[in-house]
């Protein structure tokens, strides 16, 4: 075997330790799953094995469960044969079974984070001792990523801890640290650090019961099972909860309150096939597909760098300059001190420079206020952010984050500023989000060295940077640019240059359509009501009140400015020039917008919407909110592949986890790509021709989705062959 190791000692103790060559955390690779079974035989059939410790030999900790690399690619369990699939699917609770019921006593030293299927193979052994480390998480986020738990998760949880107690673990993905698992049971004892094995030993040597508690006849279910008065009312208050948060859109929710009402009532053995089930249903749902190839496999390709050139070498940011010290610039300023950059944090007066400096200072207070950071490791990074008015200072920098106003002469001015103290090898970096990156560099006396950075904000809690090529901008400077980005530990996108670029063109798609819809005459609290329901965080106008009323209005003017004759008006245009010119009502940022922001209590629409926006559609049938919430997803779809079409972005990776970590595009569909592939394009651009023809050209697919669809393409499908072929 070459992923466990059996050493057994003198009392007749097997220790076997899960240790998976060449990496640096075990997972559950098809590999490992067949040794399992033959760790099992042995631990069975050994005359001179009493009991068992299973452990880990990797100090990153015991198991982060299955290997999705290997699930997400291998295009389905069985090869579309359903019993093969069932046998395939069936193979870990198979082997945690065996384990369960081998006769002898097997315990579980978890010496560290124990995720998924780790977590689910010590819930087959018969005892679980944890070590006492507050950075040890025990889960099962599966759900997460569009799965359900598969390897005994939905049925052994429950049963240890009770189903009111387990549906958050399971519904929500949700991890334990050590105390609490043990105070719910889930572990059996929790020792210091190092001594796991040990106390492992010695329960199987002086206690040991190789019988699961519900494999007992007098096995109870903590808090009652499906039938009876307190277990029938989590379900039936679990089913209205879980209803009004995933709004029916994630399969995985759905069928993991089915796995576990169903398995609940039946034996354990009939349990873990009812689960096996309900994992292959969930893991064929387009929704599963497109979580886990976006949410897992593609954000860890992209949070290692993969779109990086090759043959630039590594470069190391040790000091940045921020121009601007507003919002977004204090942001990235707290970001970079984190990382370890020191940063001169610059605005036109000291004054305001110190107050951007206070938005690093407000969260480091408040992290070690709550114990999450020493007050010693708060002001060594504070001690890093040096603010001021004095551009001299920006000497020395290896890179520039130009955060100041959307206005092409402020920006100008301050690029010819700090051009002036920086080196030939420095990289200039604007935090534009609509601002074309090649006009800009215009301004700059090295173009090839000017670069799009945009972050989002919040800075501190958005981990999505969309980085822009210029015309002009290199190579090298794309490489420096994704170096900086991966220290301060974000996930960097790459896209070409375009008005708006990918993520602010596709994202203002959602709010425009929700504001054709308001001034087609249809309810604010309908858009709203069905915008949430597609799976975007907050209803289009709700978001547009974020954004900021002002802020798109003066978009507006500078775009029309840019373009002349080729601007197009909307009909919305009249509403928002009314709202911002006329009313004053600018969005959350001044308490008032679509909706009006009291002091205390909750936001509640502005009643006074209807006079500038006349209401004409005040109920909605089953028909209406479909077509709602087709619009709103399928523009903002459009749009991405729009962005295909003209090169803007050119890697359905980067277009995905630019939507959902960039504007919170439905998660349950992967992304605005896994959500065309996932419906397929022929049927994609039927029902955008349909849209297109009652409510004009916007909905119009590009010429590539018709090829595609003439030609039963994916997106992926012809990405992964151009990649082939280079």
């Amino acid at each position: 075997m070459e992923n466990f190791k059996i050493d057994v000692d003198a009392d007749g103790v097997a220790l076997v330790t899960f240790d998976v060559p060449g990496r640096s955390m075990n997972t559950l690779t098809a590999s490992v799953i067949k040794e399992i079974g033959e760790v099992v035989e042995r631990i069975k059939t050994d005359a001179a094995i009493k009991g068992a410790v299973i452990t880990s030999g990797k100090t990153s900790g015991f198991c982060a469960g299955a290997d999705l690399g290997e699930l997400g690619g291998n295009g389905g369990l069985g090869g579309g044969d359903l019993q093969a699939a069932f046998d395939a699917g069936f193979a870990l609770n198979k082997a945690f079974r065996a384990l369960e019921t081998c006769g002898k006593p097997v315990a579980a030293a978890i010496n560290g984070l124990a995720l998924g299927g780790g977590l689910e193979i010590t819930l087959a052994c018969h005892y679980r001792v944890v070590g006492d480390n507050p950075k040890t998480q025990l889960g099962l986020p599966e759900s997460k990523v569009g799965l359900l738990p598969g390897a005994g998760g939905t049925q052994r949880l429950p049963r240890l801890m009770g189903v009111m107690q387990a549906a958050p673990y399971l519904l929500e993905g949700k991890s334990m640290k050590p105390q609490e698992a043990l105070a719910f049971k889930v572990v059996n004892e929790v020792v210091a650090p190092g001594s796991e094995v040990e106390a492992a030993k010695t329960w199987v040597k002086t206690k040991g019961d190789p019988v699961a508690p519900w494999d007992k006849k007098d096995f109870k279910l903590p808090g009652g099972g499906p039938y009876t008065p307190g277990g029938s009312q989590v379900f039936v208050m679990g089913n209205a909860m879980l209803r009004k948060q995933s709004y029916g859109n994630y399969p995985a929710q759905l069928n993991i309150m089915k796995a576990v009402y169903e398995g609940l009532q039946v034996p354990i053995d009939a349990a873990l096939r009812i689960e096996t089930r309900y994992f292959l249903k969930t893991m064929m749902s387009p929704q599963a597909k497109g979580m886990i190839r976006t949410l897992f496999l593609s954000l860890q390709e992209l949070g290692k760098g993969s779109g990086r050139p090759a043959g630039v070498p590594q470069y190391d940011v040790k000091k940045v300059a921020v121009l601007g010290a507003g919002m977004m610039g204090a942001g990235v300023a707290y970001v970079q001190a984190m990382a370890g950059i020191e940063t001169v944090l610059i605005d036109q007066t000291q004054e305001a420079a110190d107050k951007g400096k206070g938005y690093a200072e407000a969260l480091v207070k408040k992290a070690v206020s709550r114990g999450k950071m020493t007050q010693e490791k708060g002001d060594g990074i504070l001690a890093l952010i040096h603010p001021t008015a004095d551009y001299a200072q920006v000497k020395g920098s290896d890179l520039v984050i130009e955060a100041v106003f959307e206005n092409r002469d402020v920006k100008a001015e301050v690029t010819k500023k700090a051009e002036a103290e920086l080196a030939d090898t420095a990289v200039f970096g604007s935090n534009t989000s609509t601002l074309p990156i090649t006009g800009l560099a215009k301004a700059s006396v090295r173009p090839a060295n000017f670069i799009g950075i945009h972050f989002f904000s919040p800075v501190d809690k958005m981990g999505l940077v969309e980085i822009i090529m210029g015309a002009e901008t290199s190579q090298e400077t794309l490489a420096k640019s994704i170096d900086y980005v991966l220290k301060i530990r974000k996930t960097p996108i790459v896209v070409n240059d375009s008005r708006g670029f990918y993520t602010s063109r596709c994202f203002g798609t959602f709010v425009q359509e929700g504001m054709e819809m308001l001034a087609e005459g249809i309810a604010p609290a309908i858009i709203d009501n069905v915008g949430r329901a597609t799976g975007m965080p907050r209803g289009p106008l709700e978001m547009h009140d974020d954004v900021a009323l002002d802020l798109s209005y003066k978009i507006a003017q500078q775009t029309k400015k840019d373009l002349g004759d080729k601007y197009e008006d909307r009909p919305f245009t009249g509403i928002i020039e009314k709202m911002v010119d006329g009313l004053g009502r600018f969005g959350r940022k001044n308490g008032k917008g679509f909706y009006d922001y009291p002091e205390s209590g909750p936001k509640t629409l502005w009643k006074g919407l209807s006079d500038v926006a006349p209401v004409k559609i005040a109920d909605a049938d089953k028909a209406l909110i479909e077509e709602i919430r087709t619009r709103l997803l399928y523009r903002q779809a459009v749009e991405a592949a729009r962005c295909f079409e003209e090169g803007v972005v050119v890697d359905p990776r980067e277009a995905d986890v630019g939507a959902i970590l960039g504007w919170g595009f439905a998660p349950w569909t992967g992304g605005p790509i896994s959500l065309i592939d996932g419906v397929g394009a022929a049927k994609f651009v039927e029902t955008c021709d349909q849209l297109a023809q009652k409510y004009g050209s916007r909905f119009t697919p590009p010429q590539l989705l018709r090829d595609m669809a003439a030609k039963g393409e994916s997106f992926y499908g012809r990405f992964a062959a151009q990649k082939a072929a280079a």
